[in-house]
């Protein structure tokens, strides 16, 4: 293999979390090789909220900023391009891409995000990360004081419900089939005036991704300005998984307060390895393990 295929550290997603880990390591005079494929779980979303100094600008904006910088330490490349395998090797790891490349790293940085399971219902899609949305702390200022539904069932709607209930009093819960409260839960909804609709949703009326009306699997239409769904999700890519890392029973790539996986010399972070999604904690956790992966190189070779 030619030498310019061999780095340091290959990061695996170029997206807020893995440029973050990327600047702790291009600061670190670190051979880097970011690889992404160029399609963000957010690229619908039209604006970033919570995280500080970028408040209400556009993720895409944030993201090129970001390369911009990270690109201007000289021992980061970046490629377009999908890895689609890895496998360890003597002294690290092997990665092969969609193109047929194939790239040798000490350490893997895996920053890949998880992708979302949209339901089978017309105009969702087209509505997520817009009006259709996942996290009060990112969304739910914007939409204060709306007409707002909450889509699930059970712990995970209650959940929401106790915070969403904060930020707008025209609240439901959409449960989709019976719902799934305990005795305590269902008097704090009747409590906080938040009804429980058990129908389904067979349909989002919107106008360029803005929610106007549900149509609920009676035929009635229940007029909505934001609507927040808990989606099941799987991993955006499966190599940590074949590279033996553990999962986390919700899904997510076990890591420890290092962002280390449970494979020796594999990292993961943003999305993919957390609970809280959001732009702040992706490139936290991003910045944490591009700073432990240099700390490890630095302990090998002192």
């Amino acid at each position: 293999m030619e030498n310019q295929d061999i780095f340091e550290v290959i990061i695996i997603g170029g997206s807020y979390s893995g440029l973050s880990a990327a600047m702790a390591l291009g600061r670190s005079l670190r051979k880097v090789l970011i690889i992404d494929g160029g399609k963000p779980c957010n690229r619908q979303t039209p604006h970033s909220h919570n995280f500080i100094t970028h408040d209400g600008t556009p993720p895409a904006v944030i993201a090129a900023l970001g390369k911009e910088q990270v690109l201007q330490y000289k021992t980061v490349t970046f490629i377009t391009d999908v890895a689609v395998s890895g496998e360890k090797t003597g002294t690290g790891f092997l990665i092969t891409t969609q193109s047929g490349k194939q790239f040798t790293a000490q350490k893997l940085i895996f920053a890949t995000g998880i992708k979302d399971i949209m339901p089978n219902i017309k105009g969702f899609a087209e509505c997520w990360g817009i009006s259709v949305i996942h996290c009060p702390y990112c969304h739910g200022y914007e939409v204060r004081n709306k007409i707002t539904a909450i889509l699930a069932n059970g712990e995970r709607a209650y959940h929401l419900a106790t915070l969403v209930s904060n930020l707008t009093k025209n609240l439901s819960i959409i449960t989709s089939g019976k719902a799934d409260f305990s005795a305590e839960q269902t008097a704090k909804l009747a409590k906080n005036n938040i009804p429980v609709i058990e129908e389904g949703v067979i349909e989002v009326i919107h106008t360029n991704g803005q929610l106007r009306n549900l149509v609920l699997s009676s035929g009635n239409a229940l007029p909505l300005d934001a609507l927040y769904a808990v989606l099941p999700f799987v991993q955006h890519s499966d190599i940590p998984a074949k590279l033996g890392c553990e999962l986390t029973e919700m899904g997510h790539i076990k890591t420890d307060g290092f962002q280390k996986t449970t494979v020796e010399g594999l990292f993961a972070c943003g999305d993919n390895a957390a609970m809280m999604r959001s732009v702040a904690n992706a490139v936290s956790s991003g910045n944490i393990a591009g700073a432990v992966a240099n700390m490890e190189l630095c302990h090998q070779s002192f």
